[in-house]
């Protein structure tokens, strides 16, 4: 069926203008001001609201298993939540075990993927290496449309890549023309910190950012982006939570390395207080890699957001309900890591960026949609509203509010870490594909409808590295 937004006020990266968008076949097929309808077609009255391309999260974990157990978001309820509110896409993260073929791995992700309700693209982890590891990272890029690996430099003894890993994967990424991502703290200092605190009778919640540190943090952000320097390839890094890797990247981007930062909604407005809650249900369920940070950190993030050293916002959606987090009541080291997010991304994104004057509306498009898609070379597919695009729209009321509660949320998670908020920034229509998904409160996801999105790689990018490096040498 067609459907025609009218009266509305486009928002996309760049400006903002009066006009209608006309949706059918799943693409955006007219805009303009007074389209006609269609014969059949829906109309969604838009008149004092803004039309925007939908989110892409770029840093979700549906159906994770971790730490032991699963995380309790699958592929459908996780996408189905975000289309709620107004995240139309996602890029997962398939993570091999340590010696587990990536092909392997990367094709079970495909499998549960095959639920979700909004379209979905895949990063894969390099967690070992070998010859193996070497040729499916090109079948990957070349085949499958894996144009990102990610590499987690945490998380000792089980997904942790030393410099080794990091140095042949790195190379590969170069030759492959695929964007390697990090996961950036120091995961041997992280392990010592944590046997230190368990020794000394530390053993609930307020432990965890204890042993992880921000200086943790901003030492591995700032030797991924010398190794990445050194080898001429670009580099993302993925969470950033703390001052010290947002000085190291923009530093680095003064220099003039491609270095790109996200930064998760939470880290921009939740501080480390959280974790010396009495109530360990509470402190257990804010539990995340990188931590939640003192005030001052948040202020940086916010500034390096406005600067443009950070350039996506996202999620790290990771969900574990309270039974799953008691895993860790004796041992915070056991606590599973991770929040959810995504159904709350935009609306808190709204209110305290747009709504505070830190960010115009066009950026706010810029850092919860159109960049992501540019970086991961999703752009203008996803990310933009101009015809021939996917018509994935949201259609945002800037001045409804909402309270964020888990007992109203769509998240499949008892627990969630923005509640009690009141945000004015509501999606009041989100469409997937042309599929008008969530409505006026009423949630019409359908399970499977969501697509993989094959990406191709970014020889753009590498080609200026290798100009950049030449010059310098």
């Amino acid at each position: 069926m067609d459907i025609l937004i009218r009266g509305g006020t486009v928002v996309d990266a760049e400006h903002s203008y009066r006009a209608d968008v006309l949706c059918r076949d799943g693409t955006i097929a007219a805009i303009g001001p007074d389209l006609p309808a269609p014969s059949g077609a829906q109309t969604l009255d838009a008149g004092g609201l803004l039309v925007m391309p939908g989110g892409i999260d770029p840093h979700t974990h549906m159906q994770l298993p971790f730490m032991g157990t699963v995380a309790s978001d699958d592929f459908y309820t996780g996408t189905a939540a975000g289309l709620a509110g107004g995240t139309t896409s996602i890029i997962d993260f398939v993570i091999p075990n340590p010696q587990q073929p990536l092909m392997d791995a990367f094709q079970t992700w495909r499998g549960w993927a095959e639920k979700a309700a909004a379209d979905y693209a895949f990063h894969v982890a390099v967690t070992w290496w070998d010859d193996s590891v070497h040729r499916d990272m090109g079948i990957l890029a070349n085949d499958h449309g894996v144009a990102s690996f990610k590499h987690f430099m945490a998380y000792k003894n089980a997904i942790m890549c030393d410099d080794e890993v990091l140095v042949n994967s790195f190379t590969r990424c170069l030759e492959l023309g695929a964007l390697p991502t990090v996961h950036a703290e120091n995961g041997e200092l992280v392990f010592r910190l944590q046997k230190q605190l368990l020794a000394r009778g530390i053993t609930g919640p307020e432990g965890h950012p204890l042993s992880r540190p921000p200086s943790v943090e901003g030492e591995a952000a700032n030797r991924a982006i010398r190794i990445a320097e050194v080898l001429g390839t670009p580099l993302y890094i993925v969470h950033n939570s703390a001052r010290q890797s947002l000085e190291a990247i923009a530093r680095a981007r003064n220099e003039g390395q491609r270095v790109f930062g996200e930064v998760l909604a939470g880290h921009l407005l939740i501080d480390d207080s959280v974790y010396r809650n009495p109530d360990f249900t509470f402190a257990a369920g804010h539990v995340m890699s990188p931590p939640f940070r003192a005030k001052e950190h948040q202020d940086a993030l916010w500034q390096g957001l406005q600067a443009g050293h950070l350039h996506t916002t996202a999620t790290d959606h990771c969900c574990f309900c309270a039974p799953q987090k008691a895993a860790g009541r004796d041992d915070f080291t056991k606590i599973p890591n991770g929040c959810a997010g995504i159904e709350d991304r935009m609306s808190v994104l709204w209110h305290y960026g747009v709504g505070s004057g830190r960010l115009t509306p066009n950026e706010f498009v810029r850092v919860t949609a159109s960049n992501a898609a540019q970086i991961f070379n999703l752009y203008p597919r996803k990310g933009a509203v101009r015809v021939g695009s996917d018509a994935d729209l949201v259609v945002w009321d800037p001045n409804a509010t909402r309270t964020i509660s888990a007992k109203t949320h769509h998240q499949n998670i008892d627990f969630n870490v923005f509640e009690g908020r009141t945000v004015s920034g509501v999606a009041v229509h989100t469409l997937s594909r042309g599929l008008l998904a969530w409505t006026n409160g009423e949630l019409r996801a359908v399970r499977g409808h969501g697509r993989y999105l094959p990406r191709p790689t970014h020889p753009a990018y590498f080609e200026a590295s290798r100009r950049r490096q030449t010059a310098v040498g």
